[in-house]
């Protein structure tokens, strides 16, 4: 087995080098195999007719002039020789390698590699080499280093290690996946991979693994699906289904196409006898609310008890104030925060165990010791994100088996919901409400702030109220960026005294924010200075304007949150990007932004502009380290993948069929899988 045979098995690797290998988390033969080069050094030939202007190109020629050399500046010298190439007079130019005088003669042929001038047919020569290079030179693998280990010693290491180990290696998938899907057997795939003989062989090897790759992840998540699915028996809960249907109907609006398919998910998910775990997303204002209330509705008319956990006590309040008009005279919603203490906390603890209230909207308040629910069915946890693992299974535990969604308004890539939440099942509102009237957003430079602001002055001036977030709370001497101190009291002086402007930020305690946030909601705010801790949630219908200070410091997503914080209302509103990008990144991103509101549409192409690991930030372990496949470039793979492990999973035929053996033995034996750490 070559994942039990020490790195040092293999020729010309001495105790020395296996240290240096350990760096990069190399320690047996199978490790050293499978650390792919991150790019490749093309040096193929081509004819003259192909070569691109300004491009690195390798071309052979007969030297046909003597070298010339001349000399300027300290050591210093330009050495200039004709080569004919394709019948055609090329000159080469070598900077300071004085040398090529006494090296090259005419008659030579001579291979050399270096940045082509089309317009002037010369070649500024960075490596040349005498003679015709060997076809298996064209392609030079380039390998990820650390410590003192050089690409020779990695390359030198590799040929002796395929050498003497390719026969040992095991193919791990079927014979009728390489047929179907046209992929190299797994030995010679990584031969290609190390030592490509061309572009065309190492395409499809790098196919090869790319999709090995994705499928051994999938096969974990569908396995793991299927073991929470087993482990968790849920309630068969028996809905009144006319009684829905009438709630529904009762809506003072009409649910949008995107919303009824989302229901029907979590209906049927309700009704079977499995425990729910599922993912609800949707943009921000698409209606998720009114689905998470027909379910909890839907649980009541079960004689279940309904929970709704939301990060902040403000949405709280507002979650249980429009349940409590959605549900009047049909259930009992109760309100339960930190707020919520003494006599009245213990009568209404009370109640909750007696079954005489419906639904509980509340904070991690609902997590505590003396909160015991008569009969949890169903537990909502909003902003999902913002809890951690054990909140959300204490407030799951405390129900017997309860169906438990997840809801988030961050509109999330669909290769990342497949990759971070692969053992989940994912409903997406993806249409907006009729009558919403999208935010109208601007990017202007820094020198139009004063018209900004007279802008907010005369929003404000008819009733409304306005957002102005920044990136920093107080001032730094590393980043020359607005800060949310400084813009308070700027605005305080800048506006006249009856516009009230208030102040937020994370470092105040959550009571303070509250405080803010609910002078906000009230209107005795007006102008609201704050840093992004108003991403989430508060719904102030009042507000029409956000204004971002440095806005190309923020994400695309980040921006379409703040963005989604306005536009509550039937008034028309704007967002107002204040931003002065120095990077081409930058000005793509307030480009996008002002071109489109759709959420979904806005994660894709951030996805594109940031990339799988600062999509979610460095923290989310969700997220796998993929060697070879690239989750914004290899989403069609990703999804053959997806539904392939799907349907050997759900089939049986992973467990039963012979041929799938190797790839299991992989998948049990991981440790991810084998521990069953279930969230």
């Amino acid at each position: 087995m070559l994942s039990s045979l020490p790195v040092t098995e293999i020729s010309g690797i001495g105790e020395k080098m296996a240290e240096e290998l350990s760096l990069l988390g190399i320690y047996t033969v199978e490790d050293f195999l499978f650390h792919f080069p991150f790019r490749y050094d093309m040096n193929e030939i081509k004819p003259i007719t192909e070569l691109q202007h300004n491009e690195k190109v390798t071309i052979v020629g007969k030297v046909v002039t003597e070298p010339s050399l001349t000399f300027f500046g300290r050591k210093k010298s330009r050495a200039t020789v004709t080569l004919e190439v394709d019948y055609v007079a090329i000159k080469a130019i070598f900077f300071n390698q004085a040398f090529i005088k006494r090296q090259l003669q005419v008659g030579d042929t001579v291979t050399v590699t270096g940045k082509w001038d089309e317009h002037r047919l010369q070649i500024t020569v960075s490596h040349y080499k005498k003679g015709t290079m060997k076809s298996s030179d064209a392609i030079q693998p380039v390998y990820p280093l650390k410590g003192k280990l050089t690409l020779n010693q990695l390359r030198k290491g590799m040929k002796a290690a395929l050498h003497t180990y390719k026969t040992n290696i095991e193919e791990i998938l079927p014979e009728s996946f390489l047929i179907n899907y046209k992929l190299p057997k797994r030995a010679d795939g990584l031969q290609q991979m190390h030592f490509p003989e061309n572009r065309i062989l190492l395409k499809h090897a790098k196919r090869r693994f790319i999709y090995e790759e994705l499928l051994l992840f999938q096969l974990k998540m569908q396995l793991l699906r299927k073991r929470k699915k087993e482990a968790s028996v849920g309630n068969a809960l028996q809905i009144q289904k006319d009684k829905v249907l009438q709630f529904i109907e009762s809506l003072p609006f009409q649910l949008t196409n995107a919303q009824t398919k989302a229901l029907n998910e979590i209906m049927a998910d309700l009704r079977d006898p499995f425990r729910m775990n599922r993912l609800l997303q949707g943009d921000v204002g698409s209606g998720k609310t009114a689905v998470a209330a027909v379910g909890l509705y839907a649980a009541v008319t079960a004689n279940k008890q309904g929970a709704l956990m939301v990060p902040t006590e403000i949405l709280a309040e507002q979650h249980y104030e429009s349940l409590s008009q959605l549900f009047k005279g049909q259930a009992k919603v109760a309100l339960l925060t930190g707020s919520v203490k003494g006599k009245k906390r213990r009568e209404l603890a009370a109640q909750i165990t007696k079954h005489e209230v419906d639904i509980v909207v509340g904070t991690h308040a609902l997590i505590q010791e003396d909160v015991q629910f008569a009969d949890l069915g169903f537990v909502i946890v909003d902003e999902q994100h913002r809890f951690g693992v054990e909140q959300r299974r204490v407030l799951r535990d405390k129900g017997l088996h309860p169906d438990v969604l997840f809801m988030t308004a961050t509109p999330i890539p669909r290769t990342m919901a497949i990759s971070a939440f692969g053992d989940m099942d994912v409903s997406v509102i993806d249409e907006m409400p009729e009558g919403r009237k999208p935010v109208e957003t601007y990017w202007v430079k820094d020198n139009m702030l004063s018209r900004v602001l007279n802008f907010i002055m005369k929003e404000v001036n008819n009733g409304h109220q306005a957002y102005v977030i920044c990136p920093l709370i107080e001032e730094s001497d590393k980043l020359d960026i607005q800060n949310a101190v400084d813009v308070y009291h700027q605005l305080r002086e800048y506006f006249p005294e009856e516009i009230q402007v208030g102040l937020m930020h994370g470092r105040l305690h959550s009571d303070e924010k509250d405080a803010v946030m609910k002078e906000f909601a009230n209107n005795d705010i007006q102008v609201l200075v704050s840093t992004t801790v108003v991403e989430v949630g508060v719904n102030v219908p009042n507000a029409t304007i956000m204004v971002i200070y440095d806005a190309e410091r923020f994400g695309l997503s980040q921006l379409h949150q703040l963005r989604g914080r306005v536009g509550r209302g039937d008034a028309q509103s704007f967002c107002i990007l204040l931003a002065d990008p120095k990077s081409e990144t930058g000005r793509e991103r307030m480009r996008i932004m002002t071109e489109t509101t759709d959420g979904f549409q806005l994660s894709e192409e951030d996805l594109k502009l940031r990339g799988p690991g600062d999509f979610f930030g460095t923290k989310q372990s969700g997220l796998p380290q993929f060697k070879v496949a690239d989750l914004v470039q290899d989403y069609r793979a990703l999804e053959t993948a997806r539904n392939d492990a799907a349907e050997l999973v759900q089939s049986g035929q992973f467990f039963k069929d012979s041929s799938f053996s190797k790839l299991r033995k992989i998948v049990e034996n991981d440790p991810y899988v084998k521990g069953q750490i279930l969230d």
